[in-house]
């Protein structure tokens, strides 16, 4: 059990979501807020990805990343910044001829996938440790070996705490290798991510059998897609997790209610409290972290 719970909230997400729900957060002012809002609502970390202002669709443009990092530091509201350096891993084969790429593609290398963590320097970075078929298309998100260690060297050299974002057992493998070569620095920083197709199926059993290949000194939480946000925030916490929620990975705060960031948050952190813990602050994390700064 855990009885001093950090709350990461994942405002905004890159998947279609804006088609199922207008309030899902999408200018970088909406961003912005999102994240304050969360805050306000008890979260100690805010998990930020942009989207085209014009189309809704995830971005990874920099400039968009600065406006809300800006937007955020500006305020009187604290929060630990975390950014996505997820995107720019996604391969589509092309129909005429497999070997090429097609449209949906979007593949650069882990210096341009990372360019607006250096520029911005936010306390944490994502870093999705792994291959994976995702969704029922022909998309691939692809991480490499190679890419991942060039990726994990440079946020050290930058003093960025990498969140390990594992979504089977095989990532969990890797992250453990990076470690054992030193990429990564104590204590290392995992997220469990359980129901995104086709990774790991979002249950409480899986969620045991990868908290239990963690190593014993990570910092660790979960997050379950859907109608399974709040009953895996619940079961990390048992387990002696942290917890993450969000419009990222659940539009809804009870079925057929839309949901905002700042709701999904107060949810989870009425039920941490109905479990006898507390959600820590923003401080609070950053030490429990050994973020920059802390």
């Amino acid at each position: 059990m855990n009885y001093e719970v950090i709350v990461t909230c994942a405002v905004t997400g890159a998947g279609d979501t804006t088609a199922k729900h207008p309030g899902v957060p999408v200018t970088p002012k909406q961003i912005a807020e999102a994240a304050i809002e969360a805050a306000k609502a008890g979260a100690a970390i805010a998990h930020i990805h942009v989207r085209d202002p014009e189309t809704g669709k995830g971005s990874r443009d920099p400039k968009l990343f600065a406006e809300v990092v800006d937007r955020i530091r500006s305020s009187d509201t604290d929060i630990v910044i975390n950014l996505t350096a997820g995107m720019g891993g996604d391969w589509v084969p092309s129909e005429a001829d497999p070997s090429m790429p097609g449209p949906g593609t979007d593949m650069i290398g882990p210096l341009e996938r990372l360019a607006h963590v250096e520029e911005l320097l936010p306390e944490i970075c994502s870093l999705d440790c792994g291959t994976l078929n995702f969704g029922n298309g022909e998309e691939i998100y692809i991480s490499t070996p190679p890419t991942l260690r060039k990726m994990a060297a440079l946020a050290k050299e930058w003093g960025v705490k990498p969140e390990l974002e594992v979504f089977e057992l095989g990532h969990i493998r890797f992250a453990r290798q990076m470690i054992a070569e030193g990429l990564i620095d104590d204590p290392p920083m995992f997220q469990i991510c359980l129901g995104i197709p086709w990774g790991a199926d979002h249950t409480v059993d899986t969620l045991k059998v990868m908290k239990d290949h963690l190593p014993s000194d990570a910092s660790w939480t979960s997050f379950g897609i859907s109608k399974m946000q709040m009953p895996i925030a619940a079961a990390s916490v048992a387990m002696g997790g942290n917890v993450r929620v969000g419009l990222e990975d659940n539009i809804y705060l009870d079925r057929g209610v839309l949901a905002s960031n700042g709701q999904l948050v107060e949810r989870a952190v009425g039920i941490i409290e109905r479990m006898g813990a507390r959600a820590v602050t923003p401080a609070e994390a950053r030490k429990r972290l050994n973020l920059r700064g802390a």
